[in-house]
């Protein structure tokens, strides 16, 4: 039975599989690769991807997209009257690629691999296995998506070589630095920013225009804000191919009309860019690494298709970024590789893929330096970029006399105050009574390749042992899960086969709400037709009127850009 590899991304997600001839993507029921990340929910049905996305802008309130963001936390999104969390929104973005890769490959699909970011802490990790349990997907591993890039860019384009992976997406940056040798492909280090990717971007450039136009996005009705942000991103896309565009966009009594030069919106993402560096500088700090020994860039995820990301990477690295593959695929075929290598495909046998721990481990423990006032620190025991599978131990002595347990807390992240990191979870140790610092207990952390942190603790004076595993589980009970399940299962979906005809209606009516005066009455007409046709029993050429249904609303489009270049 196949194992599929899944980029679950903020703006797209893909589904590949292994075959013998290498990895695959797998189209979804438009034909197409990229399966847009939003979720739109009416009266109990759940429309996903590209007939979601046209939602944005017609039903406002009803749909969502780009809630990988807020992937573990609790935050809540209410669509048909019921409060979503990103698992289960990200759950029905992955059963729709379960349905579309089943479809394509004639069997049941039970297991994945999906690609999470590099610098995902515990959390977001457990919630994304969450989505998978909640889409009916068992997940051991989850890869992480430079990682991912790599397995795809290195299995055929290159023999022996330092190479960087930069993935900049629509919600996340990550930068991973790869050795390859002998079918070994070992990450030296990885570091990233969950909070900075293409949509970050798209916004400033949107603050910029309201700013220029005297827009308050804040007055703005919840579809004229889709509109208004859809219209942006466009802008944003043209200014990747063009030095200067002209634009129009209108709004409800207004119609705004410009020019942009490529350079103006540079300067205005210009914060954006000196953040890309940070990331870099660490990953480069960490692997202890000259920027010249780096071979090889690769740009990786749809937000490097801007020249100034591509600029900022040829200046720093001195030579031109790879961009020959498609940046929007290589995690997903990535994915399908590591499948296939936790398949024993084959083909993969002499393939050996290393990775590191994204996040220093470690325990909160009382200072022993002079004026600390005893704060509790966090204690490093596994470091950031620590080759995977590792163990290492640390002792820690009581701080009282006559104490009879030690509470061992566990800490994901890089600040020194405990408080400010990831608390994963504790381990209650007993211990003979002895004066202050006259009991040991030597503590050892082992971290797999699957996220799987143990904590194992030995009393010195007695020999006893304790243990505690942390494991990528769900962050809800298994109660929760099953209601959640149930909840889910409960939606209504539109059968496969019906997908064009959804798609082609949501776009009309979302025309429908861009349109005035004749145009929306042109539309609403050749609407009614096209459902008319499709719904007609006896038609028997209902492919043919799709095709000239398409057609007309591609003349209805307007261009809102004029060429200048």
């Amino acid at each position: 039975m196949a194992i599929v590899g899944i980029d679950l991304g903020t703006t797209n997600s893909l589904v590949a599989v292994w075959t013998a001839s290498g990895p695959e993507l797998i189209p979804n029921a438009h034909g197409d690769l990229l399966t847009p990340s939003v979720v739109s929910v009416v009266d109990g049905e759940a429309l996903v991807g590209r007939a979601a996305a046209e939602r944005l802008i017609t039903r406002p309130q009803a749909t969502v997209a780009a809630f990988k963001r807020w992937m573990g936390t609790d935050k809540l999104t209410r669509l048909d009257g019921r409060p979503f969390r990103a698992e289960e929104l990200s759950a029905l973005v992955l059963g729709s690629l379960k349905r579309d890769a089943e479809a394509h490959l004639g069997e049941a699909i039970i297991e994945a691999v999906i690609s999470v970011p590099a610098y995902f802490n515990d959390l977001q990790r457990k919630a994304t296995m969450t989505a998978a349990r909640l889409a009916g997907l068992h997940v051991e591993r989850l890869v992480n998506e430079p990682t991912a890039a790599a397995l795809a860019y290195g299995l055929g384009e290159v023999e022996e070589a330092q190479f960087l992976v930069f993935d900049l997406g629509g919600g996340t940056f990550d930068v991973s630095i790869l050795d390859k040798y002998d079918q070994v492909m070992e990450v030296r280090a990885t570091a990233g920013d969950n909070y900075l990717g293409g949509d970050d971007f798209r916004d400033l450039l949107m603050a910029h225009l309201a700013e220029r136009h005297g827009l308050d996005r804040t007055k703005l009705a919840a579809g004229d804000l889709s509109r208004f942000t859809r219209f942006a991103e466009s802008l944003k896309i043209e200014l990747s191919a063009k030095t200067t565009v002209a634009y129009t966009f209108e709004l409800p009594g207004q119609v705004v009309e410009g020019r942009i030069e490529r350079s103006e919106y540079e300067e205005v993402v210009r914060p954006l860019l000196r953040r890309l560096r940070t990331p870099l500088e660490r990953a480069i700090s960490d692997a202890r690494l000259d920027p010249r020994e780096i071979a090889q860039v690769v740009m990786v995820g749809g937000a490097t298709r801007m020249p100034a990301v591509r600029s900022l990477v040829g200046r720093l690295f001195a030579r031109l970024p790879l961009t020959h593959l498609n940046p929007d695929h290589l995690v997903a075929l990535g994915a399908a590789v590591q499948a296939g290598l936790k398949a024993r495909h084959a083909a993969l046998d002499d393939v050996v893929m290393t990775d590191v721990c994204p996040y220093t481990l470690g325990i909160a423990a009382l200072s022993s330096q002079r004026g600390s006032g005893g704060e509790p620190v966090t204690v490093p025991i596994i470091e950031r970029n620590s080759v995977v599978p590792i163990s290492r131990s640390h002792p820690f002595t009581t701080v009282q006399d006559n104490q009879t347990q030690i509470r061992l807390e566990v800490y994901q992240g890089e600040n020194l105050k405990p408080e400010n990191n990831v608390n994963l979870g504790a381990l209650e140790v007993e211990v003979t009574r002895a004066k202050a610092g006259h009991e040991t207990v030597e503590v050892r952390f082992t971290y797999d390749l699957n996220g799987a942190l143990e904590l194992e603790a030995t009393v010195q004076s007695t020999g006893k042992v304790w243990r505690r595993v942390f494991q990528n589980r769900t962050g809800l009970s298994d109660a929760e899960i099953d209601k959640r399940f149930s909840e889910l299962a409960a939606l209504k979906l539109p059968p496969r086969d019906q997908a064009p005809n959804r798609l082609l209606i949501e776009r009309a009516e979302r025309i429908y709400a861009e349109s005035l005066g004749e145009r929306r009455e042109l539309v609403s007409g050749a609407l009614r037709e096209f459902m008319m046709a499709i719904q007609d029993p006896t038609n028997a050429h209902p492919d043919r009127d799709r095709e000239a249904f398409a057609k007309l609303l591609d003349r209805f489009e307007t261009d809102v850009f004029r060429d200048i270049d």
